[in-house]
Parts: C-alpha cells; sequence; structure tokens
C-alpha cells in the first residue's frame, strides 16, 4: 500500500476514533489539532474529499465535519490486526465472576451481565448447543419402586432432571441393572448420538427389564431432542438508551432495534455466522441482513473448549462503537465461558 493510501487510512482511523468518542462530525482542523498526521491542513482536506469519494465517510449536514460510513467503519476494522487483550487483573475479575456461578443457567448470566457492562452495549450468549454436547454422567434414583428421578448432566454444564413414573415396582437389584445399562450406553456419547443408543437399549435389554427400560427411554429420548440452543440470554438492553442518537440518524430507530432482539431467530442466526470460525466476526449495518438492524453492528464469536463450539456470544449496539475494545472484550468473555463450562 502507497504511502498516500496509508496516510488516508491513518486519517479514516483518526476520524473514527474521534466520532466514536464524541459523536459529533468531524472536521480537518480539529484532525489536526488532535493527530500528529505530519500533513497540512490541506492535505488532510484533500485527503478527506477522497475518503468520501471513496464512500469511506460522509458529510451529515452541510457545513458540519465527516463521519464514517458503514464501509469506512468495515475498513477499519479489517485492519485492526491485534485486538488488544485484557489486563491480568481484568482478565482476573472475569473468570472469578464467572467461576462463581453456580449452574449453566447462571454461567450464561453472569457472562451478558459481564459483557454488557465491560462494552457498554447489549450482550447475547446462546445456551450450549445441543449436537456438540456430551453426556458426563446419567443418574437414576429411586424416589419410590415406582417412581425415578433422571438427570442427564453433560459437558458444556447443561444438568436436565425428569420424572419416570412406572407401571410396576422395580426392585433395587433391577434398578441397579438398569442404571448400569444406560449408564454404559451413554458415558461420553454426544447427544444426537445418546438417543440411538437409547433407542437400542429398549430392543437388546433383558426381556424382564424391557418394559422398565422402554418407559426410561421414553423419557430420555424426550429430553435429548429438547433445542435448548433455541434459547438465548439477552443482557443490557438499557445501554441502547446512550445510543438513541445515533438510531435517530439509522434508518432503524432505537424501538425497530428492540424488536428484532426479541425475536431469537434473528439473534440466533447472527451468532451462527460467528461460529463458522474460532476468531471475532464483526456484521456492519447493512452486514447483518436484517432491516431492522442496519443501524447497528453485531460483534460475536464461539466460545467453547478443546476444540468443540458450545454457541455463540456478542454484542449488538449501534455502528458507532468501539471496536477494538469490544472486540478484546467478546473474545475474553467467550474465552473464559468456555473455559468455565469445561471445568465443570
Amino acid at each position: 500500500m502507497s504511502s498516500t493510501d496509508d496516510r488516508r487510512f491513518e486519517i479514516l482511523r483518526a476520524i473514527v476514533t474521534d466520532f466514536v468518542a464524541t459523536q459529533e462530525p468531524i472536521g480537518s482542523k480539529a484532525l489536526v489539532d488532535r493527530h500528529q498526521l505530519g500533513v497540512s491542513s490541506a492535505t488532510v482536506r484533500n485527503d478527506m474529499a477522497v475518503l468520501e469519494a471513496e464512500g469511506l465517510i460522509i458529510q451529515p449536514h452541510t457545513s458540519s465535519g465527516r463521519v464514517p460510513t458503514d464501509k469506512g467503519y468495515r475498513l477499519f476494522v479489517d485492519r485492526i490486526h491485534d485486538v488488544k487483550p485484557l489486563s491480568k487483573p481484568e482478565r482476573r475479575a472475569i473468570l472469578s465472576f464467572l467461576d462463581h456461578a453456580v449452574d449453566l443457567d447462571d454461567v450464561l448470566r453472569r457472562s451478558v451481565k459481564l459483557l454488557a457492562e465491560l462494552t457498554q452495549q447489549v450482550a447475547v450468549i446462546q445456551y450450549p448447543v445441543l449436537s456438540t454436547a456430551r453426556v458426563r454422567h446419567l443418574e437414576v434414583v429411586a424416589l419410590t419402586p415406582q417412581r425415578l428421578l433422571l438427570v442427564v448432566i453433560t459437558d458444556t454444564g447443561r444438568v436436565e432432571q425428569r420424572m419416570v413414573t412406572l407401571r410396576e415396582p422395580l426392585a433395587d437389584e433391577s434398578l441397579a441393572k438398569v442404571r448400569n445399562l444406560f449408564g454404559a450406553a451413554l458415558d461420553g456419547k454426544r447427544l444426537d448420538e445418546a438417543t440411538a443408543e437409547v433407542s437400542a437399549l429398549t430392543e437388546d435389554s433383558p426381556p424382564e427389564l424391557q418394559r422398565p427400560i422402554l418407559e426410561i427411554a421414553t423419557v430420555l429420548i424426550e429430553t435429548l431432542v429438547e433445542r435448548p440452543e433455541d434459547r438465548l440470554v439477552l443482557g443490557g438492553t438499557s445501554n441502547l438508551a446512550r445510543s438513541a442518537g445515533d438510531f435517530a440518524l439509522a434508518s432503524s430507530g432505537m424501538d425497530t432495534v428492540l424488536e428484532a432482539l426479541e425475536e431469537q431467530v434473528v439473534v440466533l442466526r447472527l451468532l451462527a455466522h460467528a461460529r463458522e470460525n474460532d476468531s471475532v466476526t464483526v456484521q456492519i449495518g447493512e452486514e447483518t441482513l436484517v432491516e431492522d438492524l442496519r443501524g447497528t453492528s453485531v460483534v460475536s464469536t464461539g466460545y467453547g473448549a478443546s476444540g468443540t463450539v458450545f454457541g455463540g456470544v456478542g454484542v449488538v449496539g449501534p455502528t458507532r462503537m468501539d471496536y477494538p475494545g469490544t472486540m478484546a472484550s467478546v473474545a475474553a468473555v467467550a474465552r473464559y465461558v468456555g473455559e468455565v463450562l469445561a471445568g465443570r
């Protein structure tokens, strides 16, 4: 890239940085005063004219300064080579806060609360994707000879409890056999594989245990085929109020953004886009392909452990956001959510 192109990008970077900080259109004089650009005001004005002609900045009002366009933000984001890592105290605080969660629901609630506070945006996290989870433990507990409690624990921290009422009482010896059969069939299996294993048990089990195994298997299969990944936890929606001015300039107002966020399928699709790789994904304005979110950017990534992605996590906010800081916060929270869940 030529020195002229480099200089123009530095001017674009300065406009983005100042506009994010001040929410005011940026003029050439302000750039020269605030930044050591090493060129005259006339050169800066000429470069701004070129940036405007290329669609990277616009003049929102006559005689005002310039603001970045979605295309300008995209170029800025694409040239963020190294996301600044959080400090050691920040990382320790995140891990400590998440590690004190009592269960999966609490981990996810804490995650969006923390991410919303770090970024001052709306934070969202997806429940662990069912197909990637593995059964860590299955417990069958006899509450009475005819009433059983099934407890399924996965490696993503999910805990499911179901009641089974048997037609006939089950002796302790038979219960131990049933428990061992289900444990052997499910231990370490992915949940989509576990469903097939449970179905096979109903055909291969001893004749005297077929009825209780069928009754237990029916409840287990209903549990395993549920789709908790269609659930989201949302936090920090009140942060949108701080950006009301940004949405007033966009074709979508703040109310339409809130309505779009309530449509979980829309947000899930945006998070699924990020889970295709292990890096932070930034969708700016029209790139979201959602009309009501054209005035927003979505910064997201996948969370998980040992190369397995459990789900997506990210933030939604106005296109005028601190992209380097937001990307760093999303990456850090995703990393520690995965570590916390994998360690449980």
